[in-house]
């Protein structure tokens, strides 16, 4: 017997699985959000968010609420650690990074997720399911067996779900690790100082940083893989430190420790049947340049509307598919531009020639812009066919009449901006909403925009619109 039926049940509980619960309650969806852990992470880490989830975050109306416990620091020296300012006038009212404790960012999408109607169990752990034709049948670890018309695999890059579907994960394994935490250092500010400075002129992968007084963010290169199941001790730092700078400069009395490997790997399907994946469980990655939980965030802003509407039932034929289709290969993307920073750090000298060069080379704003669109995200055009350049691309929170665009986004719906004040939505107005003369500032004469904020379509002729109404919104209601 199944004790709950559900829409769309989420396994994983993270960044990845509360947004797009938040994203499928807008759409009234009835969402399980499955956590295997009972408590959140013992560590501390602090994660940034990018320009382009910065501006998701302005979208829902979580921003505020966000801002008021991260720490904005100024858009910069996000590739490969190259210091080199952002370049002007980036094309964003939300041009910064916000730094933010990881079990914070999760607490406060769970709760947004939570207020949204969805409901979430802590200490569920998914162990098997099963699909058939009308949904799929999840059975926990305690044995309790619960039904939904869709499963989510957000639970990480060691994904249950995505083992279990069967999805291959090709890429290459971790070669090497990386040793980070934060701790206490009985060495003097400026002997910890002058070495660290020493140290990163040939190893751009150590970094020693003050976090508070006394206090040391520490991340230490380490060479070969251990055991990631087995968490790192204060001895395994002291010993890495000891190899890498020749002291341990005294380090004691840990917050955290943590450790991370360089694999890189990318799931071969999104989707299989009524199972899809996401998050880490869908790609992972090295840290660097600080995608991982962007990367899964925005794909489930990608992914909440499109399963939403396939299960309100309007969805277009091939709606879902497209999910698959516009984020795989930004994840190919963002694997790639991690690979070729993760070799930016080597202390090889051939390495060593490209990032100086590189660095020449990200004096030319063309090439710093690129890059920095790149690792925010804010460069992302999927294919929308034939059309001007700002089809496909995610219109910016420009100021309108009647306030910023992206409040106007907070209920997940699409939106119409007409200038011509000609235009209708007709039957599409349960799922589109239309704005009239928005505003002189918008160069072009209507511009149709997804739940997403990405430019669907642009023009002036009510049989074109309607067309691409239908393509992504559905047949119109009665």
């Amino acid at each position: 017997m199944h004790s709950s039926h559900f829409d769309v049940i989420i396994a994983g509980g993270g960044p990845t699985g509360a947004m797009l619960a938040a994203e499928l309650r807008l759409h009234d969806v009835r969402v399980l959000v499955l956590e295997k852990e009972t408590e959140p992470a013992s560590f501390v880490r602090i994660v940034g968010l990018h320009i382009r989830s910065i501006e998701l975050m302005a979208m829902r109306g979580l921003l505020e609420r966000i801002l008021e416990r991260g720490r904005r620091r100024p858009a910069g020296a996000y590739f490969a650690a190259i210091d080199k300012p952002a370049p002007d006038g980036l094309d964003s009212a939300h041009a910064y990074l916000l730094g933010i404790p990881q079990p914070v960012i999760v607490r406060l999408l769970e709760e947004h997720a939570i207020e949204l109607g969805a409901q979430v169990r802590h200490g569920c752990a998914v162990v098997g399911f099963e699909q058939d034709d009308d949904g799929v049948t999840v059975e926990l670890a305690d044995g309790e067996r619960l039904r939904s018309r869709y499963l989510v695999g957000c639970d990480g890059g060691r994904s249950t779900v995505r083992k279990l579907l069967g999805v291959a994960f090709p890429g290459e394994p971790s070669r090497n690790e990386t040793l980070m935490g934060e701790m206490e250092m009985g060495a003097p500010q400026e002997e910890i100082a002058a070495k660290v400075s020493e140290l990163r002129e040939t190893d751009r992968r150590f970094s020693l940083a003050p976090a508070g007084v006394g206090v040391y963010r520490v991340v230490v290169p380490t060479a070969g893989v251990t055991d990631r199941a087995a968490p790192p001790t204060l001895e395994d730092f002291r010993r890495q430190l000891r190899a890498v700078a020749g002291t341990d400069f005294g380090a004691h009395s840990p917050r955290w420790l943590s450790r991370f490997g360089d694999a890189t790997r990318l799931a071969e399907r999104y989707r299989v049947g009524r199972v899809l994946l996401a998050g880490d469980a869908a790609h992972v990655h090295p840290p660097i340049g600080g995608q991982g939980l962007n990367l899964g965030v925005q794909d489930a802003v990608n992914l909440g509307w499109k399963l939403a509407a396939q299960v309100r039932g309007w969805a277009p034929e091939k709606l879902l598919d497209t999910y698959h289709a516009e984020r795989h290969p930004v994840a190919e993307d963002v694997l790639d531009n991690t690979r070729a920073q993760m070799e930016l750090l080597s202390a090889e000298p051939g390495p060593r020639a490209v990032r100086r060069l590189l660095t020449e080379l990200m004096d030319f704003e063309e090439v710093n812009r690129h890059l920095m669109e790149k690792i925010t995200a804010i460069g992302i055009r999927y294919d929308f066919g034939a059309g001007p350049d700002l089809l496909g691309r995610r219109l910016p929170d420009i100021d309108l009449k009647q306030g910023h665009l992206y409040g106007l986004l907070h209920r997940g719906r699409g939106l119409l901006l007409d200038r011509t004040e000609r235009l209708t939505v007709g039957g599409w107005s349960d799922r589109v909403d239309h704005l009239g003369d928005p505003t002189a500032a918008l160069d072009a004469p209507c511009v149709l925009l997804r739940p997403d904020g990405h430019v669907a379509w642009i023009g002036d002729d009510q049989r074109d619109l309607d067309d691409h109404l239908a393509r992504w919104f559905g047949e119109p209601a009665n």
